[in-house]
């Protein structure tokens, strides 16, 4: 699952991106309010976390602008704010869950899970492409009676290739998708987590592979 949060307090950043990361989330943090519009209408991501009082555009104001615009993401507020009003004020934007400061690392932790299983009502837990399946929960790429329980990489890439079948993303889209807007990896990371992947879909099955067109890109697809 990949997360937006949005806190410009950097040590507070910082511990909260730790925490999350060791629990499997992959993260994009981002210190300000223009960041989190900017990264929130480039980047796919599974729930957004948003603290209110951020400079250029605070969380109401973010909030605000993506339900605008039909982003149906989830969105957790976090504030020192606690008043019933902002409250109010942040659920009526259109957020689904409000967390005030300060707070247990164990209580975010249970909020993010609930706000992702809320999303599950319209994201199925199983991504299928003929006969191989991902499970979302578990990381288990499966077909023909095996399963591999993929590394978070490979997995984040076979989410990616699963949601857009036969459509071709470039290796710098897969890059910015699977690791993050502002990663340091190269793009000839992409071709080897893809030769990873390729070699699991080979054992799994025989009808599904990952095709590639020169200067184009990748995509997963069911052989004719």
């Amino acid at each position: 699952m990949k997360l937006l949060y949005a806190e410009d307090e950097v040590s507070m950043s910082e511990a909260v991106t730790d925490i999350l990361t060791y629990h499997n989330y992959i993260v994009d943090a981002v210190y300000d309010g223009e960041e989190a519009l900017d990264y929130a209408r480039t980047g796919e991501y599974d729930g957004m976390i948003l603290d209110i009082m951020m400079p250029k555009e605070n969380g109401f104001e973010v909030l605000k602008q993506l339900r605008k615009e039909g982003c149906r993401t989830p969105i957790l507020l976090l504030t020192a704010r606690g008043d019933v009003a902002d409250r109010i004020q942040g659920l009526d934007l259109g957020a689904d869950d409000y967390l005030p400061k300060p707070f247990a690392m164990d209580e975010l932790l249970a909020r993010v899970r609930a706000m992702l299983r809320r999303r599950e009502a319209f994201v199925p837990d199983i991504l299928t492409c003929g006969d191989v399946s991902l499970n979302q929960q578990s990381f288990e790429l499966s077909g023909n009676g095996r399963s591999f329980v993929l590394p978070k990489l490979e997995y984040r890439m076979m989410e990616v290739l699963m949601q857009n079948q036969r459509c071709y993303l470039s290796s710098e889209a897969l890059l910015v998708k699977v690791w993050g807007y502002d990663t340091e990896a190269e793009v000839g990371t992409v071709w080897v987590y893809i030769s990873y992947l390729r070699k699991r879909l080979a054992k799994l099955s025989n009808k599904v592979e990952i095709k590639v067109k020169r200067n184009i890109g990748y995509t997963l697809e069911e052989k004719e």
